[in-house]
């Protein structure tokens, strides 16, 4: 889910929500759809001092578990945006394909430059270094 710049703890407990749900979309496991549920109450407290945290995520986490069972009517319109929202373009693919989407929306991934391998071409060689 796109969000301000975070600290690094809330940022990996961000991506450790993202993948319970990820794994409650595979397993469809009640054990999975609780531990989605408890990461989703950590965030939740992390966030207790800022107006829009009221229990945001454990709302989200239930919302989005009832779509992937099948319990709620809109659960495809809950599901792509959700899908959409991941930043990590392979956690975006596989919670698409856990959950039945044909085509996630699919932003072009960073793409690293080739190497050039001209590019030391005229410097002289690594020489050992004595110690």
């Amino acid at each position: 889910m796109s969000s301000p710049p975070l600290s690094d703890g809330r940022h990996r407990l961000l991506r450790a929500w993202q993948l319970a749900l990820l794994r409650f979309a595979v397993t469809r496991d009640h054990g999975d759809r609780l531990h989605a549920a408890a990461v989703a109450g950590e965030l939740d407290r992390l966030g207790r001092n800022t107006e829009n945290s009221l229990h945001f995520f454990r709302r989200t986490s239930s919302r989005l578990c009832a779509a992937i069972d099948g319990e709620q009517d809109n659960a495809d319109a809950v599901l792509e945006r959700f899908c959409r929202q991941l930043d990590e373009p392979r956690l975006r693919h596989a919670f698409a394909a856990a959950v039945g989407i044909a085509r996630p929306d699919t932003r072009p991934s960073e793409v690293r430059p080739k190497r050039n391998r001209d590019l030391f071409r005229g410097l002289p060689g690594r020489r050992t270094a004595c110690l």
